[in-house]
This record gives structure tokens, C-alpha cells and sequence, in this order.
């Protein structure tokens, strides 16, 4: 995967970067990890598979192909938790634990064509909006993941298509890449609450975007009658490594102190079962949105917070 992406991205005006993308991506599939053969492994057998053409058949990424569910459910359950989908696999559904077109459907209106741009996707988990991101006809959509189950999880559906999308998903964090002036598009998605220094990121995002280059920014937020921001000490809606949770309009602020202009809020919505559940794709640990709530108070969490809700803003540089 990585001989194709820099192959592609030598023919962008990302060309300045690719070498030092690659190499740093290589580094990091070398670490020790003990999971490593066993995600290869998965990928090996899977690649015993036809591929077939993908399309987006709403809610899923859809492969069309004559592969029976029983020759690669087994392969891709070595590779669970599946967080971001849904997929559609030949006959086989892949129901992941967020539905992630319900995200897509409430920005896909408000953003900017992406036709022909260089996209950016921080933390994209397995790469399932970076390939709506170039089915849209991005030149290229890199999508960044530190996380290295999920680049396997990404590596496994590209295998599974016979004509892969200009997308490509880097085991890499944000700050990973060279801070540079080139994408044209920057998607920001769940990630700004697990960020202690909030205002570092946002520079972060700033400083790898063309100037009147797009942010797309979805975040937790709280109603402003809870204040301007809670600061976590603990644990939120049982998530590890959350931060800070501000009201829209501290958002907002924070977004204007960075140096962003023409801010719009686009959409808040409250975090749903609907949006978010257990399948048999998360693995052992089946517990999800209804799980982190009060059972008594559905706006509140089980730590006694307001209940997970999400904003997102549309930026530009």
C-alpha cells in the first residue's frame, strides 16, 4: 500500500512531503507489536479473495462481489473492534458501532466540493470517511491514524477492491506531518477532546492547509447552560483521555484565536443509540452509547455529565 501511495502522491502538489510521509509510516508498521501477525495474517488470506468494484450504497461502502460472508468474516474478525462504518462486503454486512453516514450526511451539503482537492482526515480510524472522501473525486484523501489495528482494518478493505479509491490511510499522528502549506481540505473529526493542549492542535490543522483551504471540525460540546467549558478529571461518558468540553460558542472562539475565518456552525446533534451500538463486530467488549449513560437521566452520562452531543464547524484559513 505504501509503494501505490507514494507513487500517487508523487504526481500531487504533496510531492514535497510523500518521501517523509512513507518513511515515517514505515517506521512506525515496524514497532513491536504483538498483535502484528495476526493482523497480517488476516490481510494474507483475504487477499485470497476476488476483489470487486466499491460504490457508496447509503448507509454502507459497498463492495460488489461475489465473495460469501463465510470466506472472510473469520479473516476480518481477527481485526475487530470495527468502530467507523458500516461496509458491505459481497453478501456480508459489516455493521460497525458508529454509523458513520449519518456524520457524513450532515456536513457532505455543507462543505466545499471536494472534486480534484488534496484532503487531509486526522484520525481516521480505518479510513471509512477518507473513502467517501475520495469517492467524491479528491485527487488524493490521506487520512492519519495512529492507531495501528485500524490501518490494518483499512489495508484489508482496499484489498477487497478492484480499483481502490484515491484514499490512504498513514499510521501517523497530526503532528507527524510536515507542517506545510498543501491540502486544499482538512477534516478534524472526534478528535479535538482528546487533545490537552486544544489550541496547539488547531494551529496544527492550520498550518498543514492552503491558505483559504477548508477546516471541517466535529467535536463533543456542551449546551452553553452548563458554562463555558468543562474541564474533565476523570473519566467522560467512560472514554479515557477526554480533556476539555466546550459550549459551541467557546468553539467558536477558540476557532477565531487560531486564526480561522468565516466560522459557521453547521450542526449540533445529540450522540443516539441510533448512531452508536454494540454489534458482534466491536468483539468482547459489547458495551457502547446506552451503556454510558445514566439509566435514569439519558442526558446524562454515567459519570453524572451532560450526555455526549456534537458540533461542527466549517472554517477556513
Amino acid at each position: 500500500m505504501l509503494k501505490d501511495f507514494e507513487k500517487h502522491c508523487q504526481s500531487t502538489h504533496l510531492s514535497s512531503i510523500c518521501t517523509k510521509l512513507v518513511d515515517l509510516s514505515t517506521l512506525a508498521f515496524s514497532v513491536n507489536n504483538g498483535n502484528i501477525p495476526k493482523w497480517e495474517s488476516a490481510i494474507i488470506d483475504i487477499e485470497r479473495n476476488k476483489p470487486g468494484t466499491v460504490s457508496f450504497k447509503h448507509p454502507y461502502i459497498s463492495i460488489d462481489t461475489n465473495i460469501k460472508s463465510d470466506e472472510v468474516t473469520q479473516s476480518l474478525k481477527k481485526l475487530m473492534p470495527w468502530r467507523k462504518g458500516p461496509y458491505q462486503i459481497g453478501d456480508l454486512n459489516l455493521d460497525s458501532e458508529w454509523r458513520g453516514d449519518m456524520k457524513w450526511d450532515r456536513l457532505k451539503d455543507s462543505i466545499k466540493p471536494l472534486q480534484g482537492k488534496t484532503v487531509l482526515d486526522v484520525g481516521s480510524g480505518n479510513g471509512y470517511f477518507t473513502y467517501l472522501m475520495a469517492m467524491q473525486g479528491a485527487e488524493i484523501a490521506i487520512g492519519v491514524e495512529p492507531f495501528l489495528l485500524f490501518n490494518y482494518q483499512f489495508q484489508a478493505i482496499r484489498t477487497l477492491i478492484s480499483n481502490p479509491p484515491n484514499a490512504y490511510v498513514l499510521p501517523l499522528k497530526l503532528e507527524k506531518v510536515p507542517q506545510e502549506s498543501l491540502f486544499d481540505t482538512v477534516f478534524s473529526m472526534g478528535v479535538l477532546y482528546h487533545q490537552k493542549d486544544h489550541m496547539l492542535h488547531l494551529q496544527q490543522l492550520k498550518d498543514v492547509m492552503q491558505d483559504g483551504g477548508e477546516l471541517i471540525l466535529e467535536t463533543l460540546i456542551i449546551n452553553q447552560k452548563h458554562g463555558d467549558q468543562i474541564i474533565l478529571e476523570d473519566r467522560y461518558a467512560r472514554m479515557r483521555n477526554v480533556w476539555c468540553l466546550p459550549s459551541t460558542d467557546t468553539l467558536h472562539l477558540w476557532l477565531e484565536q487560531a486564526g480561522f475565518k468565516n466560522i459557521k456552525l453547521i450542526d449540533v446533534t445529540k450522540t443516539t443509540p441510533e448512531e452508536q451500538r454494540a454489534t458482534h463486530w466491536i468483539g468482547d467488549n459489547t458495551q457502547s452509547i446506552k451503556d454510558f449513560l445514566d439509566p435514569n437521566d439519558e442526558n446524562l452520562t454515567i459519570e453524572g455529565l451532560p450526555a455526549p452531543k456534537r458540533a461542527i464547524f466549517i472554517c477556513q484559513k
